[in-house]
Order: C-alpha cells, then structure tokens, then sequence
C-alpha cells in the first residue's frame, strides 16, 4: 500500500462529501451489512458517514472508516 494510493483514495472521498453513497461492510465470515447514508466529512486519517436507519425506531448513526479500508476492500462505497 503506497502513500499515494491513500492521497488519490482521500481525494476522492473529499470530492464526495455531502453525497449520498451505499456502503457494504465486510464483517468477516461471509457476514455482509449493506447501508445508506451521507459521507459528512473527511479528515486526514478517517471519514465520517451519516447512516439512516430505515426503520423509525433506530436513530442515525455516525461511523467512521479510514481511508485503508477502502484500499482493501473492507468496505466497499457506490455512489446512490
């Protein structure tokens, strides 16, 4: 993993903020937890999304990925 691969991902991602995007976490042994939600900010080593639950009952949440999980596919982001 280069230092440019994570500046190009960061870039991106900084492009993005304010975007709706559908996030697929692996969760590790085939466990796979798909959600919506808003990309809030970016920051040097991590960025923020504001996730909204379907249901009424589970207020949003606010998660935070760096931007290595990207690179390895821990999570996986397309644009909604």
């Amino acid at each position: 993993m280069k230092q440019a691969d994570i500046s190009k991902v960061r870039a991106s991602i900084y492009q993005q903020c304010g975007n709706r995007v559908k996030i697929q976490l692996d969760r590790g042994r085939n466990k796979v937890d798909i959600q919506e939600g808003v990309i809030q900010r970016a920051y040097p080593s991590v960025f923020t999304v504001l996730v909204d639950d379907e249901r009424q009952e589970n207020p949003p949440q606010l998660l935070s990925f760096s931007y290595t999980d990207v690179i390895t596919k821990d999570i996986r982001m397309k644009l909604c």
